[in-house]
């Protein structure tokens, strides 16, 4: 890995190649995050990406670029990353990576479908939530609107992305209008899976600070139980579309696809007592 740094990515990438492309975050802001705090950003020299190209497998079927938000190199570098990779591992056939709404929202639908072209075949992107209101109070750094408008790009661009979405993050007693609001949101754009992740209150963060001044009260596990089957049953997708709750932050693990799992996910959750 690229130093001493922390790496983090997604559990469907533990078997992927990953290669260090950026260091810290580029935004740091987010209210409940504690991932990058003390990090400062930065991007890895493209000799050093280089060397760990030299130093791979040339049968490499996927790569996943690590760092908080990759995307946040631009156009140019993306590109020129994506054909190091091209040339180095030739059999490689899906470049993955994390992306941030406002990272995404600097390309051009062309760009992204000459990135497209180019290998880029997969996004985790951290929507968390349908309601503007707790993306302000978390200081996400986007919209609503904005995320739909980038998801709706990547639509048209062809590249594949993965929704993450945050339960509890509305606090006690918003569990129902959260979860239809994030439903919603989704529902407008394709999206290849919906991961969820349940809120935990990271010390050091601005949430904890909120929580410890009363002004975020954490919802209850039942509270958390009825948004995650809300959401479930409010999503719509316009083609099939894989539901997974089995993140280790979870309360429930349960995994299938909509449309057609939808009522055997939601009677695995059942109807939660103490309301």
């Amino acid at each position: 890995m690229y130093k001493n740094d922390t790496v983090y990515y997604p559990q469907d990438e533990m078997t992927t190649f990953l290669l260090p492309v950026t260091v810290g975050c580029s935004y740091n802001k987010c209210a409940f995050c504690s991932m990058y705090k003390d990090d400062k950003y930065g991007e890895v020299p493209f000799q050093d990406i280089e060397m760990q190209l030299l130093n791979g497998y040339t049968y490499t079927e996927k790569v996943f670029l690590t760092g908080a938000d990759p995307m946040a190199i631009g156009f140019d570098k993306m590109k020129r990353l994506l054909d190091m990779i091209h040339k180095y591992l030739p059999y490689c056939a899906c470049v993955a990576s994390y992306a941030a709404i406002k990272s995404i929202a600097k390309y051009s639908v062309d760009e992204l479908s000459i990135l497209h072209d180019a290998g880029l075949r997969l996004l985790y992107i951290g929507f968390e939530t349908g309601r503007d209101d707790i993306l302000k109070l978390m200081n996400k750094g986007h919209t609503v609107d904005e995320a739909i408008k980038q998801a709706k790009k990547l639509n048209e661009s062809k590249i594949p992305f993965n929704s993450i979405i945050m339960y509890g993050i509305a606090g006690e007693g918003e569990y129902v209008d959260n979860a239809i609001a994030t439903a919603k949101m989704i529902n407008q754009f394709i999206t290849n899976k919906v991961i969820t992740m349940n809120l935990t209150i990271f010390n050091g963060t601005e949430l904890n600070n909120m929580v410890k001044r009363g002004d975020f009260i954490p919802q209850s596990r039942n509270e958390r139980l009825v948004e995650i089957r809300t959401l479930l049953e409010n999503l719509e997708p316009k083609q099939p579309m894989v539901f997974d709750t089995t993140h280790p932050t979870n309360i429930i693990k349960i995994k299938g696809t909509l449309p057609q799992d939808k009522e055997k996910l939601i009677a695995r959750i059942g109807l939660p007592k103490g309301l």
